[in-house]
């Protein structure tokens, strides 16, 4: 039996990933974690009335109290990090679907778990069907290298572009390295008409009530366009990935940055 701690538990990810952990017969939640939250145990909501867990405002309280295998992490990105690094630093193993992590921020958290062989994930989406979207992205780059991404959220997401949309734009520029599309002598009327440039690829953001995670990624050639797009519809989407995390991260002897590199 896996031990998990939820952080963020009263996001609508958190909340989804905390009925998820409940559900699975190989998880045992032993709390929950969101400093705004007003109650002390799980029972206090009306959905989890049967249920004795404890709810912890600060994560060192936590730590005191109980000894969690996995942290899930879907809070906001101001505290992300120094809730992963907190975890690694006491020995439990992050499972994190918050984005906004730096490169530098990731390489140590990377380095940090390599010298305590400490299993860890953090992945920008944690559908089945993103991950081979991005994978599908990077080998049509090798043939379409005119590019551009189209990433559409919720209205209340923090950060622009989305985890999975820069993901899949290093993907796609391992491929293809840096190359500059469209007309040099363009003109944005607009400041930011052309969107986000990522080694010469647009990257496009979409926020607007009503939508959950969707991308597409448009590829341009002579004569011919492909399009590769994925769409979360619902954030139980999310749960296939985040089970398969906590339960990989078990196995594991460092953190690893992306989904696909469990699968």
């Amino acid at each position: 039996m896996i031990k998990i701690v939820v952080a963020g538990f009263k996001g609508k990810m958190g909340l989804t990933a905390t009925k998820m952990v409940i559900e699975n017969e190989k998880f045992e939640l032993v709390g929950v974690l969101d400093p705004m939250a007003t109650e002390a145990n799980l029972n206090e909501l009306p959905e989890f009335v049967q249920l004795d867990i404890p709810v912890f405002h600060q994560k060192e309280e936590l730590v005191k109290q109980v000894k969690p295998d996995v942290w899930i992490d879907f809070t906001i990105p101001k505290v992300a990090y120094q809730h992963t690094l907190f975890a690694v630093e006491n020995g439990i193993r992050p499972v994190v679907g918050t984005t906004g992590f730096t490169e530098s921020q990731v390489a140590g958290l990377i380095t940090q778990t390599k010298e305590q062989q400490l299993g860890g994930l953090i992945a920008p989406n944690f559908a089945i069907g993103a991950i081979l979207m991005m994978q599908f992205a990077a080998k049509a780059a090798e043939y379409f290298p005119d590019v551009e991404i189209m990433e559409l959220h919720h209205d209340q997401k923090l950060d622009a572009p989305s985890g999975t949309a820069i993901k899949t734009a290093e993907m796609i520029a391992e491929v293809r390295g840096y190359h500059q599309q469209g007309n040099p002598a363009e003109k944005e009327l607009i400041k930011g008409a052309r969107g986000a440039d990522f080694e010469g690829m647009k990257i496009h953001s979409v926020r607007l009530p009503g939508l959950v995670a969707h991308q597409q990624v448009q590829f341009g050639s002579a004569g011919e366009g492909l399009t590769i797009r994925h769409d979360s519809y619902d954030r139980a989407s999310f749960m296939t990935g985040v089970a398969l995390g906590c339960e990989k991260v078990m196995e594991l002897d460092q953190l690893v940055y992306g989904l696909e590199n469990l699968l």
